[in-house]
């Protein structure tokens, strides 16, 4: 892919990414936001985040599975909008939802379990969004960042546990989110065991 095409790709993700964002914004703005906003930003910007993630986390099954490259330059992108609306995410809980009452979300993240993971799911994400620069990655060198970014998968698989364990009803979508991250995360499996099948038929060889 020509570097124009790229830059016209990544303009695509950001104005695609931004579209949730400038919903709420619109539904803010024309006072259309349900007779609960608050419940109804949080669940918009928490499915945002995970939609993002997954589509983080597809992007190499798809390398994979179809041998095609291109679209891992839009991995760091992606990512980073995950993080972003995680983040817008988290500061409603703190500043809409509980006004800063820093005891009572003390309480709330040691006794409810859906709370607990997904605070840890956003801390899980705090060191790999501030190590996705160029800089860091070098600085950290490439097989220490790559195991540190590993912990996107645990993230991810505490993002959707914390839909599934919020949702006050049975709802689908959370499991719908369950079922492709079992996917892409079953996905990689297969690729890194048929590695490690080709390195022990090799070395099997050579013995």
């Amino acid at each position: 892919m020509t570097a124009r095409g790229r830059a016209a790709l990544k303009t695509a993700v950001w104005l695609v990414a931004l579209v949730p964002l400038a919903h709420l914004v619109w539904g803010w703005w024309t006072d259309d936001l349900t007779v609960n906003p608050i419940e109804y930003v949080t669940r918009q910007l928490g499915e945002t985040a995970i939609r993002l993630l997954l589509a983080t986390l597809a992007l190499t099954p798809i390398r994979l599975l179809f041998g095609v490259s291109w679209p891992i330059t839009l991995r760091r992108l992606l990512g980073l909008f995950a993080f972003f609306y995680v983040t817008l995410h988290f500061a409603v809980w703190i500043v809409l939802d509980h006004f800063f009452d820093w005891r009572t979300m003390g309480d709330d993240i040691a006794k409810r379990p859906w709370i607990t993971v997904g605070v840890t799911a956003f801390l899980l994400l705090v060191p790999l969004a501030a190590t996705s620069t160029t800089g860091m990655i070098k600085r950290l060198g490439g097989a220490t960042w790559r195991r540190l970014h590993q912990l996107i998968y645990v993230a991810g698989v505490l993002g959707v546990l914390h839909y599934i364990w919020l949702a006050k009803k049975v709802l689908v979508q959370p499991w719908v989110y369950a079922v492709l991250l079992a996917t892409l995360l079953g996905i990689r499996a297969w690729a890194t065991a048929r590695k490690l099948s080709a390195r022990w038929i090799v070395l099997g060889s050579r013995g």
